[in-house]
Parts: C-alpha cells; structure tokens; sequence
C-alpha cells in the first residue's frame, strides 16, 4: 500500500513539473491586449488606432482590442495606461499629447512616467490661410505686426500641439495675433467664411482645401517640406528656430519587461508597414515613419524640450495645476 502511494504521489508530482514546465514556457502574449485610444471613435487618431490594432493582432496571435478613452487631452488615458499592471496586456495609442498634456499640468507626472514602445507615423503642422489672402507667409507676418492684436489665429484649444505650435510661430516671427480656440471642422470653415484670419492646423484635412484651391499654406512645423506640399516651406526656411510635428505611437506601464516591449515594438513596425495602414497613410498623405524604442525615445526628449521651452515662454508650463 504504501509503495503504491509512493508512486501515486510521485506521478502527481511528475504531473504538476510538467504543468509548471508547461507554464514557464508559455510566452506573451497569452490573452487579448487592451489597446486604449485618447481620442473620441470615429476620428482620423481612432480609425489608424484601430487599423494598427487590427495587424497587431495577426502579427501577436491574440486580440488587440481597440478602447476609446477620450479626454484631459490625453490624460485620462496616460494615467489608466500609467496606472495598469506593467505586463503588456494595456497599451496606449500615443500622441504628441504624451508631451503637450503632460507639460500643462492635466496630469502630475511628465511622459517618463510611461515606457514608449515606438512612433508609428507623423504629420506637419501648417499655417492654414483662405487662397488669395496672401502670398507669402512674409506678407502674413508683415500685416500681423502693422496690426498686432487684430489677426485672429485658430487653433484647436489651450495647450493642445496646435496651440503650440501657434505660440511658438507667434512668438519666433514677432507677430501678435489674437488666439482663438475652434474645434477642427470650424477652423476651415471659419477661415473660408473670414471669421479667422488663419489657422495652425493638422495637415491632411485643409490639404483638401488647399488642392482643390480654396486655402492655402504659408508654412509647415516640420524639420523638411511634406512631399504633398512641396512648395511651402519649412519654419526653419523661413528664419524660425522650430520643428514641431504631431506623431502616433505606442507607450505601455513603467516597467513593462524588456522582452515584452520588444515583441510589441517588432509587431508595432510590421503593422505599421502592412499594405492597408501604409496604403491609408499614403492615400491621407501623412509620413509613415515607424521608429523604435531607442530612436523614440531620444525624439522625445527633443520634443519634450522644445515643447517646455514654448510653454515657459508663453507662461503655459504647468498651468493648468496652478488652478
């Protein structure tokens, strides 16, 4: 009896060095992946957010399942993503907000508070004018400082890299104009209309406009001309130290594993790259730009730099927490 105990018990321990060998094997990810988007469905942020989440998925063997977490200009998502259990299982759709919400003060912690997977795509951030108004944007500066505090400037809301990039332009240029905060679809009609004199925008939205000869581009954020405008230039072309642009990317808990984040930086970049989310990026004429943890995070820390400077000089930087 005893011997037939004896290997009854050492079966069942066989047994469970076999489940347990079983377990360690087991590689991330096991289960679906809540993939949190800062911004409201339906909108251009959203529909990339969840083409990136659809080929993660194939590329991951498991559900990445798009959630919408709108609000605080991306607050309310850095600090669940923040606040979530560091294993990879909750991953932020990230924006330049990461940079612009963080330095506000919408949030108590900056944007090391969080590990970033990568940067997926990126786009300029252009001075928006009615056509015709003027030729240049030299012309726009020359009649911006004849009448300072008269030209009205629109721009998507306090803080926001729009509003950023305005103050900034405003401030490298030496025009003065009035800042006006307008949701996205009214800055264009507010600017063919003459309500706004111009407008910091996104870019493939008033491109539109600007093709079909209705607006125009004085100026474009970015380091280099966008191959879709290639005949506006650049603010550094134009005399003004600055290079701003709005990217999307990924950003996981502080603390997340090495191993983890690789395998989501590896499936990030063949998302990025997948015919139907390279083919959108082309067909809006957005930059993909897919770059990792190592490249990422050194443009943050440029970013971030340049977006405190804009705020301490505009009075901007931590704002919001001194109410």
């Amino acid at each position: 009896m005893k011997k037939f105990t004896s290997v009854a018990l050492g079966s069942a321990a066989a047994i469970a060095l076999i489940a347990g060998a079983g377990q360690a094997k087991a590689e991330w990810p096991e289960k679906p992946i809540e993939f949190v988007i800062p911004f409201g469905a339906g909108g251009g942020a959203d529909i990339e957010g969840r083409m990136i989440a659809k080929a993660m998925s194939a590329e991951l063997g498991q559900p990445v399942v798009p959630v919408n977490k709108p609000g605080g200009g991306g607050a309310i998502t850095y600090t669940y993503v923040k606040n979530s259990k560091p294993d990879g299982y909750t991953v932020a759709w990230n924006s330049t907000s990461i940079l612009t919400t963080t330095n506000i003060g919408n949030v108590d912690f900056d944007y090391k508070a969080l590990d970033h997977i990568g940067q997926v795509a990126q786009q300029p951030v252009p001075l928006v004018v009615k056509a015709g108004r003027w030729k240049s944007f030299k012309d726009f500066v020359a009649e911006c400082k004849a009448k300072p505090k008269t030209l009205k400037l629109a721009f998507a809301g306090f803080g926001s890299a729009t509003h950023l990039a305005g103050v900034a332009m405003s401030a490298l240029s030496g025009c003065q104009p009035i800042m006006l905060p307008v949701k996205a679809p009214d800055r264009r009609k507010m600017i063919l209309s003459g309500e706004a004199d111009a407008a910091v925008d996104i870019f493939f939205v008033p491109l539109r406009l600007v093709k079909a000869g209705k607006a125009q581009f004085l100026m474009v954020s970015s380091g280099s001309r966008n191959p879709a405008a290639p005949d506006v230039p650049t603010a550094k072309e134009l005399g003004m130290d600055m290079e701003f642009d709005l990217f999307r990317g990924l950003s996981v808990a502080k603390g997340t594993p090495q191993p983890i984040k690789d395998k989501l930086e590896a499936a990030m970049i063949k998302a990025a790259n997948s015919p139907d989310f390279s083919g959108r990026m082309k067909k809006l004429n957005l930059t993909l730009k897919p770059m990792g943890q190592k490249a990422f995070a050194a443009k943050l820390e440029r970013s971030n730099a340049n977006i405190v400077a804009i705020m301490k000089k505009a009075g901007m930087y931590k704002s919001k927490m001194k109410k």
